[in-house]
């Protein structure tokens, strides 16, 4: 994520930990997973990548955010626990190829989507966003007991200016609010990364700093 340096990464292999309850302990702790892996990053000399959680039962929206749920106040979202390949996988491959040609994704591939988006390691729940009958965005979204976790998002290109990556962050804290969730996990926020830098804008929220979970409000 960051020029000239190379992530370090501590990876959780016991079998112990393969498991739903285990896995929200080490999501407070700072893991999170991609497909079935699960670390955290592990640099002696390093702290750039900070794991962000939002407070959603306390989440109120800025101006900005306002501003971007009143723009998409045409589209609807829906929650379903159901991965629908046949939908999913066009629009899946449609924002990698466009949006992330410069990326390690890049050109997509089913066995990609497959290995990267799904997992046994607990439930997930997909919030999808429509405009009319016509699929715009995915946000692939673990569940644990007192949290929701943002996995990957994808979307549409087309919408991007209408602020739909944003717009599918609100829906997922919308979401656990609903689920009476207090967290969304949101990964970890690199401060000097135009891709990874966007995590820090949804108050109040707490940041993982020397393993102690610290608010931070507007």
């Amino acid at each position: 994520y960051l020029p000239d340096q190379q992530e370090r990464l501590l990876v959780a292999t016991d079998s112990r930990l393969q498991n739903s309850q285990q896995y929200e302990w080490l999501m407070s702790q700072g893991f999170r997973r991609s497909g079935e892996q699960i670390y955290r990053p592990y640099c002696e000399n390093c702290q750039a990548c900070q794991s962000v959680r939002v407070l959603a039962t306390d989440f109120m929206p800025s101006k900005s955010q306002k501003r971007i749920l009143k723009k998409n106040n045409a589209y609807t979202s829906k929650v379903t626990t159901k991965l629908n390949d046949a939908i999913y996988y066009p629009l899946y491959e449609k924002y990698i190829n466009e949006v992330h040609k410069d990326g390690a994704m890049f050109p997509a591939t089913n066995a990609q989507y497959q290995s990267f988006l799904t997992g046994k390691l607990t439930k997930q729940v997909f919030i999808e966003i429509w405009h009319g009958d016509e699929l715009i965005s995915v946000a692939i979204t673990d569940e644990l007991d007192d949290a929701l976790s943002a996995v990957y998002t994808f979307y549409h290109p087309e919408y991007r200016k209408s602020g739909i990556g944003v717009f599918s962050i609100l829906k997922q804290i919308e979401t656990a609010k609903k689920m009476n969730k207090p967290f969304l996990y949101l990964g970890y926020q690199i401060d000097q990364c135009k891709k990874m830098n966007y995590k820090n804008r949804y108050f109040p929220y707490q940041q993982l700093n020397e393993n102690i979970w610290k608010t931070v409000n507007k």
